[in-house]
C-alpha cells in the first residue's frame, strides 16, 4: 500500500499493519493509505474480517505525526475514511479487530476505538494527550470513548490525558482480551478465523443494526429495523444464507455460507 501500510491476505482475513518507525505515527498520506486498505476490504466480497496492528512491540501508534504538523493543519484532508482511514468510514459493515501491540496514543487510540473488537498485549497502554498540545480528540476520541466506558472515567482520560493500562481497560470492558505480547497475533487471528466462519450477511446485518440504532430508544430502533432502510439487514433477509442455517441443521451438516 505504501506510506508505511502493509496488507496481507490469508483466505477471508486481511491484516493491515502500520509500519512507520519509530512510533507508527500517522500523517495525511498514511491516513489515505489506511483508508484505501479499509475501502478495498469493504468492497472485496472474498474478505470477511480485518485485523489492524502496528509493527514492533513498543507502539501501536503514537497518533498524529507531529513532524508533519507545520505542513498539515488539523483540517487537512485525510481521505474519505477520516483520520487513520477508519474513524469516519461509517459504511463499513464488516468486522475489524484491533491487535494492540504497544502504546496507543491520541489518534492511535482513536483508530482502535473505531474497531469492533480489541485484543491488547499485556504491556499496551492507552491515552489521549491532545489537551497537552492544544487540540481536541476530534478523530472520535471525545465522541466514542464516553460511550464505551463510564463517563467520568472517559472524561478523566480526555481532560487530564491519564494513561490507562491494558489490565484496567479490560476491567472497564474497553478491550475484549489481554494476552502476553507473544500471543497477540495468535489471539487476534483466532478471533478473525472464528468470525470468518460465521454467516457474512448476518454479521454485516448485526453490525449495521448495532451501529445504526446506538442512540435510539428501543422502540425507535425497532422502527428503523423494520423500515427497510438498513440495506445490509434487508439483503440478509432476502438471502439464501438466511435459510441455510435451518437447512443445514435439519440435514445434520455444517452450513455453507455463500454470502448471497
Amino acid at each position: 500500500m505504501g506510506e508505511g501500510v502493509h496488507c496481507e491476505r490469508a483466505g477471508a482475513i486481511l491484516t493491515v499493519t502500520l509500519d512507520r518507525p519509530k512510533a507508527n505515527a500517522i500523517d495525511a498520506a498514511t491516513s489515505r493509505a489506511l483508508g484505501a486498505a479499509f475501502m478495498d476490504f469493504r468492497d472485496d466480497p472474498a474478505l470477511r474480517v480485518a485485523i489492524v496492528t502496528g509493527a514492533g512491540e513498543r507502539f501501536f501508534s503514537a497518533g498524529w505525526d507531529l513532524n508533519s504538523a507545520e505542513e498539515e493543519s488539523v483540517t487537512v484532508d485525510n481521505g474519505p475514511g477520516g483520520f487513520a482511514g477508519l474513524t469516519e468510514l461509517f459504511d463499513l459493515q464488516k468486522p475489524v479487530i484491533a491487535a494492540v501491540n504497544g502504546m496507543a496514543a491520541g489518534g492511535g487510540f482513536e483508530l482502535i476505538l473505531s474497531c469492533d473488537l480489541i485484543v491488547a498485549a499485556e504491556h499496551a497502554e492507552f491515552f489521549l494527550p491532545e489537551v497537552n498540545i492544544g487540540i481536541a480528540a476530534d478523530a472520535g476520541g471525545a465522541i466514542r470513548l464516553p460511550r464505551r466506558i463510564p463517563h467520568h472515567v472517559a472524561m478523566e482520560m480526555l481532560l487530564f490525558s491519564r494513561r490507562m493500562t491494558a489490565a484496567e481497560a479490560l476491567r472497564w470492558g474497553l478491550v475484549n482480551r489481554v494476552v502476553p505480547r507473544k500471543e497477540l497475533m495468535q489471539e487476534a487471528l483466532a478471533l478473525a478465523e472464528e468470525l470468518a466462519s460465521k454467516a457474512p450477511l448476518a454479521v454485516a446485518a448485526n453490525k449495521e443494526i448495532a451501529t445504526s440504532t446506538l442512540d435510539l430508544s428501543i422502540r425507535d430502533a425497532f422502527a428503523l429495523q423494520k423500515s427497510g432502510k438498513l440495506a445490509h439487514y434487508q439483503r440478509m433477509l432476502r438471502s439464501d444464507d438466511a435459510l441455510e442455517g435451518a437447512r443445514a441443521f435439519n440435514e445434520k451438516r455444517p452450513p455453507v455460507w455463500r454470502g448471497e
